[in-house]
């Protein structure tokens, strides 16, 4: 199994930043150094420490996106009509005892809906919601006990 679930607008998106920062983002940081280093003592010289510590972060992110393009898979339409929950459906719960609905994205949290809180597929939530219909009450575990949600809305 993948590791996630994302739509082809998020792998696209990922795709062009994983470039960026492998073109221009590593020219940016190797040129950052080198001004660093050209400032003397790098023991004491603060911008080349944090000229390093940009390129750390950098590679984390690159080796984190070339991980997630690798094991994702892609569903070709984030949201669409879905008959049960499905990584990539857009879904309304209300909790046992609440009156309120929450809106969340089933998906990968590299996924950015504004307004949706995503859940992943594979947490303790995300697992007791794939394959639900609305109108179906799932529980799941959670640190504090055993929650129990009912599925109101599958769609925006």
């Amino acid at each position: 199994m993948s590791d996630a679930t994302i739509s082809r607008a998020t792998y696209d998106a990922l795709s062009s930043e994983l470039e960026e920062l492998k073109t221009v983002g590593r020219i940016e940081i190797a040129k950052a150094i080198a001004d660093a280093r050209a400032l003397g003592d790098l023991r004491e010289n603060g911008d080349y420490h944090a000229a390093r510590d940009a390129q750390g972060k950098m590679e984390a992110r690159i080796r984190q996106i070339e991980h997630i393009l690798a094991n994702a898979t892609v569903v070709e339409a984030a949201g669409g009509a879905f008959e049960v929950v499905s990584p990539g459906a857009y879904v309304s719960l209300r909790y046992d005892g609440d009156d309120e609905t929450l809106d969340y994205f089933v998906g990968s949290i590299e996924e950015r809906h504004r307004g949706v809180e995503v859940v992943s597929p594979t947490s303790p939530l995300g697992k007791a919601l794939i394959g639900a219909r609305e109108g179906e009450w799932v529980e799941y575990t959670a640190p504090g006990g055993t929650l129990r949600v009912e599925v109101v809305r599958l769609g925006r």
